[in-house]
């Protein structure tokens, strides 16, 4: 298993119960492909650099966890394909 982190930002006008869904379905498929959360650090929301989707603003969340290439494939994918997400990048961390 492997040493990964990854950061995504969500859209800022989820709600609440939405944004917390969406962060325990991602921690959910890194569980389901047989890896590990180690942890989730919800950063909340901050102003983006630069406008992306006309947004100003983007709920960011950091999460690092142990697991195959699988689920870190798997994960992408399904970030690449949720509404919610504004953007994402998944780093395998090198010891």
């Amino acid at each position: 298993m492997r040493l990964y982190e990854t950061m995504y930002i969500l859209h800022p006008d989820l709600d609440e119960e939405k944004s917390a869904a969406l962060i325990d379905r991602f921690a959910q498929i890194v569980a389901n492909d047989g890896g590990e959360v180690t942890r989730i650090d919800r950063w909340g929301k901050r102003r983006l650099a630069y406008k992306i989707a006309h947004n100003r603003e983007g709920y960011y969340v950091v999460m690092k966890f142990k697991a195959p290439p699988e689920a870190a494939r798997e994960l992408d994918r399904v970030l690449k394909i949720t509404d919610g997400v504004l953007r994402h990048i998944i780093i395998r961390e090198d010891l």
